[in-house]
């Protein structure tokens, strides 16, 4: 992903806050993601195998793919809660929405 994840930001009040950016990349769109499959998307997002050592990016473009299919809801717990919490954080979008 570009950038950071939250900035400093002034309001008008004078005071600091901290501000979430959330990049507004289109995962599906990506070349990556039309050549996921099952078993790619799940190492991607879990770190193993092929998917030691992925970019941010990538690895948020396989989540996006595990929700979108349904396969993270399927599987360990901690994968949907973890799919979840990055839906929740705006990272990624649930199922159907684009």
């Amino acid at each position: 992903m570009n950038g950071k994840r939250q900035v400093l930001t002034k309001t008008k009040a004078g005071r600091y806050q901290l501000t979430k950016i959330i990049n507004k990349m289109n995962y599906r769109k990506t070349k990556f993601y039309k050549t996921l499959t099952s078993y790619l998307a799940t190492a991607y997002a879990e770190g193993f195998c092929e998917g030691e050592n992925a970019s941010e990016t990538k690895q948020l473009i396989a989540w996006q793919y595990l929700v979108d299919t349904g396969i993270c809801w399927k599987l360990q717990g901690w994968l949907g809660r973890s799919a979840t919490a990055l839906i929740e954080a705006g990272f990624i979008n649930s199922k159907g929405k684009i």
